[in-house]
């Protein structure tokens, strides 16, 4: 922990900067339930040294965590699926656009923004950039990063440490977690410190590995590049139950990429 940006806020202005909302019921349809198949996972993975995430970006004071968590699993999964460097998106497009569900500023959640990437081309960041606020919509013309139709849907997965593991294994995932003041003065290390389950902010698990014998996932934020781990935080792996501050529980998601069939 350390004195950061955001130790002088009160509890109701460090609120905006999350941003989850849980659903009531889970609606939204899924391509199914990824479970653990029982394979040997590899001991670590890190897929920002492996060219699928891209830069940390700031989602200033409107609650959009859920639409950066959204546009990170589309940038990774992307560049799995076809190769070559990140393109980045936009996350001000599902801020604007995809207001069916979500809310904007006001919140969201990332399955909802998976579904609209299904029937919608999806932006790139520097045609469609980021202002912090809500506006009305402005995709038409913008340069397309995702055609319609290449996303199919996104898989749900199975609130255990494996499952997760593995479904990382194959690519950045969405995960919802109670970032309260455990997140709020967060500086560095892997946080072994307590915290709750009642989710409230959408973030990106890009990796997991080992730190002199304690196991972490490593975790994209969107609060800028000067908080945590230059951006990152590293949260502790092997818990069990919830997971640490609920990650295990939201439950975790991604986007599926040219498939119907979950993986």
């Amino acid at each position: 922990m350390a004195v950061n940006q955001f130790a002088g806020m009160t509890s109701e202005e460090f609120s905006q900067l999350k941003g989850y909302k849980q659903p009531e019921s889970r609606d939204a349809p899924t391509l199914g339930l990824f479970k653990y198949s029982g394979a040997a996972l590899p001991d670590s993975v890190d897929w920002t040294t492996n060219g699928a995430v891209s830069a940390v970006k700031d989602q200033g004071s409107c609650g959009s965590c859920w639409a950066f968590s959204t546009v990170g699993s589309l940038e990774g999964r992307a560049q799995i699926s076809k190769g070559g460097k990140v393109v980045p998106m936009s996350e001000q497009q599902f801020v604007d656009c995809d207001t069916k569900e979500d809310q904007g500023c006001q919140g969201g959640l990332m399955d909802n923004a998976f579904d609209y990437a299904k029937v919608t081309d999806i932006c790139t960041e520097d045609s469609y950039g980021y202002t912090g606020s809500g506006g009305s919509c402005q995709a038409t013309g913008c340069t397309v990063a995702l055609k319609k139709g290449e996303i199919t849907g996104h898989v749900d997965v199975d609130a255990t440490e494996d499952a997760l593991a593995e479904a990382v294994s194959q690519g950045p995932v969405s995960v919802a977690v109670e970032a309260d003041t455990v997140f709020q003065f967060y500086h560095g290390g892997v946080m072994g410190a307590i915290c709750g389950a009642k989710l409230d902010h959408g973030v990106l698990v890009v990796g997991y590995g080992e730190d002199s014998g304690t196991k972490y996932w490593k975790v994209k934020n969107s609060w800028g590049a000067k908080w945590g781990e230059a951006g990152f935080i590293r949260m502790k792996k092997g818990k069990g139950g919830k997971g640490q501050c609920g990650i295990l529980t939201g439950p975790p998601s991604y986007p599926q990429i040219g498939s119907s069939v979950a993986v």
